[in-house]
């Protein structure tokens, strides 16, 4: 199909000669018709009919001759004839053996031999009924022709056709235009062939050995996939505004926490872990594992990490707060022991990062009450000292009992001195009664004095009691401020206390380990169309590159 179209695409038309000028000079002497029979036979006809040429005209005369040919001529041209019908009248005078010297002479010619260029009957006989082209004949054999003579005898002798020009470059031209289609043809065979080896050598190849990998050596795997989210405890008081109580509750809130979990649990430290308490590297080293997936019984730390990062995917949804795990073994037991163990690491992880902050809010706490604790007693003891130094219990009960003691003296004294005063306004009064009564008065005056001292002065030696109430004072005073910084200290160590339980994380599993009771990998068919997809795109970047490259070096 494709060579059909690129020989119709490369037909070739004939070429087209640009019309001869007319020689005006000498007239063109037109066939009569003869119906001379020996002239089919006349080998010896140049075409100039019968060998007598027109002399030629006097200087600046024309010949009727000539001034009807050209007549002729322009009533051609006005006839409006197409390009193919001047065609193929050059083509039927030169098959006639015409000398022309135009398109427009060769249908002058044939007209005047009798011949219509254009009837369909005058183009068959282009051809004999032999299958050989009509020989050049005289203008003899011209007019038996056009007089219907039918008759056509058998030559004696068949002259050796000899191409022309025209024709032989026609016919090399098609030739040369067969073979370059044919050795495009052939270069397209073979550079169809060339791009079918490198396809099969580069992506069918490689994707039949990843295949065969896939579906008869890979060791079946299992993966228990868990999901836990890390939970922060909420505040019963619901103290704490701002940004952070806005984000109470939010996984924002735990987001710091949950990416440091999932940074732990896959970092070298959770795998020497694991190794030492559930035999990581042993299990991952069993003959029974494929020689592609199989960890060497003394590799290096590294190596063993890249199979802890190839079986252990370990992810966080910061949209959610979930830290989603899949943790792939050889048995379904070994992947839910790896994963429970993995698990049980969070939970120490998510404690530890908390303990400290805790630990130090109640340090600070615990040590303020300790401290406001230890100065109240020192406190209340000097009170105590002073009571026992002065005999008081309290300045103010000491105090008042005098008071007391004075005011009921004063009453005595006040009624004695009434007594005395009345005997007195007597005529004679009683001495013997006034006496004892004059002396208890100035006993009750003396007693009065010394409970004023008292209260002024002190006892001999001792402080008085206006000091000792003011020293019982400052000390109960201290007391107080201390019982009062003690109070404040209980109070901030409770707070400290319900800070760091809301400080606490807790790890809550919304989607428990379970054993799966079938292969999740290798998912054969997948994992071969990815490879052949890979395949394909480093072939296709190295032939860009190679065309690219090959381009700029040719340029």
């Amino acid at each position: 199909m494709i060579m059909k179209l690129t020989a119709k695409r490369f037909r070739v038309r004939p070429p087209e000669f640009p019309p001869a000028p007319v020689d005006t000079s000498a007239p063109i002497e037109t066939p009569t018709p003869a119906n001379n029979d020996a002239g089919l036979f006349d080998n010896h006809d140049d075409g100039f009919g019968s060998g007598k040429f027109p002399t030629a005209s006097p200087v600046g005369t024309v010949a009727p001759t000539q001034i009807s040919v050209e007549n002729t001529l322009t009533t051609i041209k006005h006839e409006g004839l197409t390009g193919r019908q001047l065609r193929m009248a050059r083509k039927l005078a030169q098959k006639y053996g015409l000398a022309v010297t135009s398109d427009f002479d060769a249908v002058r010619q044939l007209r005047a031999a009798g011949i219509d260029p254009f009837q369909r009957t005058t183009m068959l006989d282009l051809v004999t009924p032999d299958g050989q082209p009509i020989q050049t004949v005289g203008s003899r054999d011209l007019a038996k022709r056009a007089d219907g003579d039918g008759v056509k005898l058998p030559q004696t002798i068949k002259p050796v056709q000899v191409p022309s020009t025209m024709a032989r470059a026609e016919v090399n031209h098609v030739a040369d235009i067969m073979k370059i289609q044919r050795e495009l043809a052939k270069r397209r065979r073979r550079k169809s062939l060339l791009l079918m080896l490198r396809l099969a050598f580069f992506i069918l190849l490689p994707t039949i050995v990843t295949g065969w990998y896939y579906y008869k050596v890979a060791t079946p795997l299992y993966a228990t996939e868990t999901e836990f989210v890390i939970q922060q405890s909420q505040n019963p008081t619901g103290v704490g505004g701002g940004l952070g109580g806005l984000l109470q509750g939010s996984p924002m809130a735990t987001s710091q926490d949950s990416i440091a979990v999932q940074g732990y649990l896959q970092s070298r430290d959770a795998m020497i872990r694991l190794d030492e308490e559930h035999g990581f590297r042993a299990h991952y080293s069993s003959p029974e594992i494929d020689p592609i997936q199989r960890l060497e019984p003394d590799a290096s730390l590294e190596a063993a990490y890249k199979v802890y990062e190839r079986n252990f995917q370990i992810s966080y949804d910061p949209t959610e707060g979930l830290v989603k795990m899949e943790v792939i073994a050889t048995t379904p037991e070994k992947s839910v022991e790896f994963a429970e163990a993995l698990i049980g690491f969070a939970e120490g992880q998510v404690d530890h990062l908390t303990q400290r902050l805790r630990e130090d809010q109640m340090r600070g706490a615990r040590e303020g009450y300790e401290d406001a604790q230890a100065k109240m007693l020192v406190s209340q003891r000097r009170v105590v000292e002073l009571q026992e130094k002065f005999k008081v219990l309290s300045s103010e009960v000491e105090v008042s009992l005098i008071t007391a003691q004075i005011g009921q003296l004063e009453t005595l004294l006040s009624q004695d001195k009434l007594s005395l005063q009345q005997m007195r306004s007597n005529a004679q009064p009683n001495a013997a009664r006034m006496e004892p009564l004059e002396r208890r008065i100035e006993a009750l005056e003396s007693e009065i004095a010394g409970l004023r001292g008292k209260l002024t002065e002190g006892s001999e030696g001792g402080e008085s009691l206006p000091q000792v109430q003011s020293e019982l004072l400052v000390a109960q005073a201290d007391v107080q401020t201390r019982q009062l910084m003690l109070a404040q200290s209980i109070q901030s160590m409770e707070t400290a206390r319900a800070e760091a339980n809301r400080q606490t994380r807790y790890l809550s599993l919304s989607v428990k380990p379970i054993p799966p009771d079938e292969p999740t990998y290798p998912r054969a068919f997948e994992s071969t169309l990815v490879a052949m997809l890979i395949f394909t795109g480093i072939y296709l970047m190295i032939s860009m590159t190679a065309a690219i490259l090959r381009e700029q070096v040719s340029a």
